[in-house]
Parts: C-alpha cells; structure tokens; sequence
C-alpha cells in the first residue's frame, strides 16, 4: 500500500487539482492523508467534498509543514510513502510506476523526474532528479524534485521523520537524513510529479532566503559529514561538473529555461 499525504494551509485555489491528481490515479492501494491545520478560504469544505476518497483528514494545529507531514504519516498505513502539497502535482500513472520501483526489496528511496508548472498549469520547463550522493549535495550540485520522491515507511522511521524546526527545505534534510541511516536511494527515469512555481511559495517569493540559507548549510555540513574547509569551492565546480557531463540532456534543458526566463 502507498500512503500519500498531502498538507494544506489556504490553498483552496489549487486543492481541488491536487486532491484530483492523488484520488485520480486509481491506484486499488491507495491510502490518502490530507492535513489541514486550519485554513479559512474554503478548503476544508473542499477536503470534506471528497468524501471516503480520502481515507483520512487530520484538521489539528500543527507547528509548520514539516510537523504536519509527521503527523500525516503517523496516520498512515501504507508501507511506501509520498508527499504532495496543495499546490503541486502527481502525474498521471505515477503510483503505479512508484509501485513497480519497490518490488526490489533492496530499495528504500526512489528518486523521480518531473515537471515545473506555472499558477496557470503551464509547464514551465522538465525537472530531473540527479544521480543521489551525499559529497554532491553537500558541495550544491545535487538536486532532486521533491514531488517524485517516495520512501519506505521504514526508512522514514530510521530517520527520525521530518525536521520540524527546518520551515524551508525539510524535504532535503529527510533525504540526507535517509541516506544517513542507511538507505539505499536508487533514481528512476519516470516522471512522477508536478512543482508549481509562483510567486507565493518559498521559492518563487524569496520571503524566507535567509533562513534557507541558513537551513542548506547545516544540512551540506551534515551530509559531508564536517563543516565547510577550505577547498571546497573546487570540490564544488568539479561535482558541478561531472553531473552536468553525466546529464548533458538536463543541462541543456536548464541552460533553455534560463534563456527564455531572461527573455
């Protein structure tokens, strides 16, 4: 069984597309969690317009994003688990295909490729999840699209579940955190899940830059297993290096979406 849990907060512009996307993969084992700490725009008469499809809704106060996943999960019975917010997407097929990655028995993490979507559902540009490696995102050259991440329930336990005192990028703190424990975090070609890009989410608005800063140092520190040294910035530009010569596709499709952003 796949448990997917999905947080919301105000977000009942995008909701009812979300919520389709998860309940629309008619996926027979499917448990579904959506978490709302208390939205006042409408969204929990959307949650509850579902009905049964949504197996179960927690609607308590929560400390931020990352203690609402937790108690998601805590809700959850499957034994893999996925996570997608209100404003973003699953594409379709994706369970299926997330499915067919854990039949190995060895695999805890599957990373997947995706897409980066506007406010309008037009898709801005492919994201790809590089090749996983604890030197890589330590030195910055190491990204991966959060909405094509999933991961036993297992490995989530090892970890500890999510940060909740990290309120920017606590869906990288729990990969390294994974990957710390001991899982093993395989990439796969499919893609799995819609970013929604806009002018409101931590991304797009910068509203919280100094403490993403802040949050992705301690987390390079805590991969590379050390603080930063000397020397560093030329680790850096290599690991930049091998994954763009090991993606050259990826590349180039980045090197696109800059041109037409400057534009």
């Amino acid at each position: 069984m796949i448990s997917i849990v999905t947080i919301s907060f105000n977000q009942a512009r995008f909701l009812p597309a979300a919520i389709d996307s998860i309940v629309g993969q008619d996926y027979p084992g499917l448990d579904y969690i959506v978490v709302d700490p208390g939205s006042t725009d409408g969204s929990r008469e959307i949650i509850a317009s579902y009905g049964d499809r949504i197996a179960t809704v927690l609607l308590d106060p929560d400390k931020g994003p990352a203690d609402g996943l937790n108690k998601g999960f805590a809700a959850a019975c499957g034994d893999i688990f996925g996570y997608i917010n209100a404003d973003d997407l699953l594409l379709p097929g994706a369970l299926a295909r997330v499915a067919a990655a854990f039949a190995d028995p060895a695999v805890d993490v599957v990373l997947g490729n995706g897409v980066i979507i506007d406010d309008h559902d037009r898709q801005l540009r492919t994201a790809q999840s590089s090749r996983f490696s604890r030197g890589a995102y330590g030195h910055g050259a190491m990204t991966f699209i959060q909405q094509g991440c999933f991961f036993r329930a297992t490995a989530f336990a090892r970890a500890g579940g999510f940060n909740i005192a990290n309120r920017t990028c606590w869906d990288a703190e729990l990969l390294i955190d994974m990957a710390l424990a001991g899982a093993r975090i395989v990439n796969i070609p499919d893609r799995l899940g819609a970013f929604r890009l806009y002018g409101d989410t931590i991304t797009g608005s910068g509203r919280l830059a100094e403490a993403m800063r802040i949050d992705v140092a301690r987390i390079a520190a805590k991969a590379l297993g050390r603080p930063p040294r000397l020397g560093d910035g030329v680790l850096a530009r290599l690991y930049l290096l091998a994954r763009r010569l090991g993606n050259p596709q990826a590349t180039l499709d980045g090197a696109r979406a800059r041109l037409q952003q400057r534009r």
